[in-house]
């Protein structure tokens, strides 16, 4: 009964952790979004974020494909993008990242 029961912990702070992370993330990309001007730099960083933390929250994250976007992600990140493209991309990494690290 412990086994299972810490099972389900795990799986819960992994789920709060998302939850707690999307919120942050939430709360920065609309006060950048309000603020405007460079600070929508910011706002594309964070608002990449929102559907990595949803998907977690609702225990819907595929693992195996998460590591493989992961890979994917960081190996197309480089100096020629647009500023945009590079806030979206390092955003993508940076969550799909934290989700990867707290499911081990």
């Amino acid at each position: 009964m412990k086994l299972l029961q810490l099972l389900r912990e795990a799986k819960e702070s992994f789920e709060e952790f998302a939850k707690t992370r999307g919120e942050g993330a939430a709360k920065i990309a609309a006060n950048a979004h309000e603020k405007g001007g460079l600070a929508l730099l910011t706002w594309h960083h964070f608002k990449v974020k929102a559907p990595y933390y949803k998907k977690a929250v609702e225990g819907k994250l595929d693992i195996d494909k998460a590591k493989k976007e992961f890979e994917e992600t960081y190996k197309k990140i480089s100096l020629d993008m647009s500023p945009i493209e590079f806030q979206r991309e390092v955003g993508r990494l940076e969550v799909l990242g934290e989700l990867l690290i707290k499911n081990k």
